[in-house]
């Protein structure tokens, strides 16, 4: 047998092995339980052979026009779909992780209602049709494996009588299974044709999507930034104060350097434990340091080398929790910047708050090396996002000998 014909026989049986021709059978049988159950409104139209199956495609209907009307049904179609139609990773049917194409969210508008109910009608007529065709073909192969005798009479079926026996009836037998096999299949895939595009995600769907995995994506960003921030000033005046313990300096020196390396540990620890709580629940925890503490990140930095003149006035325990927690990262990343790219120099840090917001400051001189100054990195954008947030403004640079990092975050949003 030529290579050839055998793939292609091989293509043609391929859907027999896969479990997914065999769930959207089931779900095409499902389908047609609704007639049965309309049925028995008038049990009369169970006595007609031939017409009951018209009376099931029918008496349904104005029923699942007004389910259709329910939002809910939609939904309910839509995890069925999912799992009994198309390539999804509940189907046990190989399609990897891709993303389902239908939706299981509720009708949100009249337009999604108005295609549940074309799926309903679909799914309704297909399968009574496939239905039917299981109960009957399978009983045709029989009656013509039996009506090959003189010695059996004519068999009726719902096709109608056989006729007289023949021998080559067992010939034919198997070919209503073959058929019935083949509108199974093709029921199927033409089943998930329709329900991509009958319950496939509207466009308002597709925007609630975007907004939500937008939503998703700015979360991880800030919970990248405050890990940026947080754990990046911890290390770097860790790294400083070690440094300068093994410089030299006396047993004294070197204890107190141990004390804040040991203090700086543990905030970190405790705003790490505050990032994988939000990665574990999902909510971001409340609390978290605001500008209130502002005091401990100039003793961190004045324990690290550097010469800090702070300066801070105004009701700063008043402000709005999140501008006071932006605050207090960016005046943090700020003396991180510091300590890493200049070293122990004069800095000084202004906190000016009122009704209206804050406004922060940090100078510090720039270093004699060129190519040190704190700019350019993924701080700085880190703090110009925070302000945007905000609604508020950022500037950082040189100015009169001195790097300047400002800002100002409005206790309310911006007219």
């Amino acid at each position: 047998m030529p290579f050839t014909t055998v793939a292609r026989a091989g293509a043609v049986l391929r859907p027999l092995g896969r479990t997914l021709t065999y769930t959207r059978w089931l779900h095409l049988l499902l389908a047609s339980v609704v007639g049965v159950v309309t049925g028995f409104v008038q049990p009369d139209i169970f006595r007609h052979l031939g017409t009951q199956w018209l009376w099931m495609a029918v008496l349904p209907v104005p029923l699942l026009l007004s389910a259709a009307a329910v939002p809910g049904m939609r939904a309910v179609e839509g995890v069925q779909a999912r799992l009994l139609v198309l390539p999804h990773p509940h189907a046990r049917y190989g399609a990897g992780a891709r993303p389902s194409p239908v939706t299981t969210a509720p009708s949100a508008n009249w337009a999604d209602r108005l295609r549940t109910a074309a799926w309903l009608l679909f799914r309704l007529e297909t399968g009574v049709l496939v239905s039917a065709l299981t109960v009957h073909l399978p009983l045709l192969a029989l009656a013509l494996g039996r009506n090959t005798t003189a010695h059996t009479g004519p068999a009726p079926t719902a096709f109608g009588p056989l006729g007289a026996p023949h021998w080559w009836y067992v010939l034919l037998a198997p070919w209503p299974l073959v058929v019935l096999m083949a509108v199974v299949v093709g029921a199927g895939a033409g089943t998930a044709a329709v329900a991509r595009r009958l319950l496939g995600p509207s466009a308002a769907d597709r925007l609630a999507a975007l907004e939500e995995r937008t939503a998703r994506l700015l979360e991880h960003n800030r919970l990248a930034q405050e890990l940026h921030d947080s754990i990046g000033h911890a290390l770097t005046v860790m790294v400083v104060q070690a440094g300068a313990a093994q410089a030299g300096g006396g047993p004294e020196f070197r204890d107190r350097a141990l004390a804040t390396i040991e203090d700086t540990g543990r905030e970190a620890l405790t705003d790490l434990e505050r990032a994988l709580r939000l990665l574990r629940e999902g909510v971001p925890p409340a609390g978290g340091p605001g500008l209130g503490e502002v005091g401990r990140l100039l003793a961190s930095a004045e324990s690290a080398g550097a010469t800090v003149r702070a300066e801070v006035t105004g009701p700063v325990g008043e402000l709005p929790d999140a501008v006071s927690r932006e605050g207090y990262r960016m005046v943090q990343e700020s003396l991180t910047n510091v300590l890493r790219h200049a070293g122990p120099v004069p800095v000084s840090v202004r906190v000016a708050a009122d009704r209206t917001g804050v406004e922060l400051e940090v100078r510090n001189a720039l270093p004699d090396r060129p190519g040190r100054g704190p700019g350019g990195g993924r701080g700085l954008r880190g703090m110009r996002e925070r302000a945007a947030l905000l609604d508020g403004t950022f500037e950082a640079g040189p100015r009169d000998g001195h790097w300047r990092v400002a800002a100002r975050l409005p206790a309310r949003p911006l007219g």
